[in-house]
């Protein structure tokens, strides 16, 4: 399956771009959207994953927003696996109380780390009990991509991708080796992510493959 990953700043195109979406991310760290604009767009009846990565916003704005999106429905909820614990287990209590799932991610935009560290931070999420754990690392050789991918030997319910132009075929491979779904982007030039195919590509890719 393919997540459409949106970012409009617009409330009508950003409403627009959910409605034709079966599985959306919006990202709400890079728009600008009020909590009554957020709890109308979760509000949808569409799957939507609410997502507000750190540097954008404080703390208490990105809890605050997270909590609105729970609140107004969204199916998933994304949190990363470093997040101040009281942060953290607000989030996560408002989750459960509101039949959202719990996908706890690791951003490294830097580099791919050895296994043993990839092998611990899987761990660390499960323990954190989320429903997905989600890998997204840096990746400047085939040997990064490797062992990214490699993390679906063991494991289930993860999402590991690789960052950057050379991580690109590995959000192709994740769905073939147990992804339960994959990031893309609305339309070229609207990418979230370095490296994000536009779903119109990924789902033509997907298709000759199958």
């Amino acid at each position: 399956m393919i997540c459409v990953s949106i970012a409009e700043r617009d409330l009508g195109r950003c409403r627009d771009a959910l409605l034709d979406s079966t599985l959306a991310e919006l990202r709400i760290d890079q728009t600008d959207f009020s909590e009554d604009e957020i709890q109308e767009l979760f509000a949808l009846p569409v799957n939507i994953i609410a997502t507000c990565r750190p540097g954008t916003k404080s703390e208490q704005q990105r809890e605050s927003l997270l909590l609105a999106a729970i609140a107004a429905g969204a199916a998933y909820v994304d949190i990363e696996v470093d997040a101040d614990t009281d942060y953290f287990n607000k989030i996560v209590d408002k989750a459960k109380n509101h039949d959202c799932k719990l996908i706890v991610s690791y951003h490294n935009l830097e580099h791919t780390p050895q296994m043993a560290e990839l092998e611990n931070i899987l761990g660390r999420c499960f323990l954190l009990e989320a429903d997905i754990a989600k890998i997204a690392c840096r990746v400047h050789s085939s040997a990064d991509c490797a062992r990214i991918l490699s993390l679906y030997q063991n494991e289930k319910n993860i999402i590991a991708i690789g960052l950057g132009k050379k991580g690109t075929f590995t959000r192709i491979s994740s769905l073939f080796l147990g992804a339960p779904f994959t990031y893309a982007s609305l339309a070229p030039g609207k990418e979230t992510a370095d490296g994000q195919l536009d779903r119109q590509r990924l789902k033509s890719i997907l298709d000759a493959l199958r």
